[in-house]
């Protein structure tokens, strides 16, 4: 079982531990990240190991746009704790039924994310050849 403990961030405090945050305002309420946002959550954990574990199915939940049925208020959308809290706890109790499916879809998504970035560098690089390129046509 998993030890964690979720309540509201609050600015300038220092935690202690490994921990996440996980946005709750917006239309990317839910988005995991291991830096504070304004408007979230942290989730503390005591080992690393879990926290890392946990970061990958709070990513899943956010790219799935899971979080998106529990989103109240009609100009800025936002995560009450209590639905985060009760939804969050059950995801990952279903999640340790299934650990080790699981750790082999963490695994393809590290590799996936991993990908992404080398394309989205590739991309850049071929901005700038572009761009270097046609520079050099114009001044002719």
């Amino acid at each position: 079982m998993l030890n964690f403990i979720i309540k509201t961030h609050q600015k300038d405090t220092v935690y202690k531990g490994n921990q996440i945050f996980i946005l709750n305002k917006g239309m990317n309420s839910g988005k995991p990240q291991k830096e504070p946002f304004s408007n979230s959550f942290v989730i503390v954990f005591p080992d690393e190991r879990d926290a890392e574990t946990v970061y990958w199915l709070a990513y899943s939940l956010w790219k799935s746009n899971f979080w998106h049925q529990f989103l109240i208020g009609s100009v800025i959308p936002f995560l009450r704790i209590k639905d985060f809290k009760e939804e969050f706890d059950s995801k990952v109790n279903e999640m340790m039924l299934e650990h080790e499916l699981h750790q082999k879809q963490v695994q393809a998504l590290r590799l996936l994310e991993q990908k992404q970035d080398q394309l989205h560098q590739d991309i850049v690089l071929i901005n700038d050849l572009r761009r270097t390129i046609l520079s050099r046509f114009c001044r002719k």
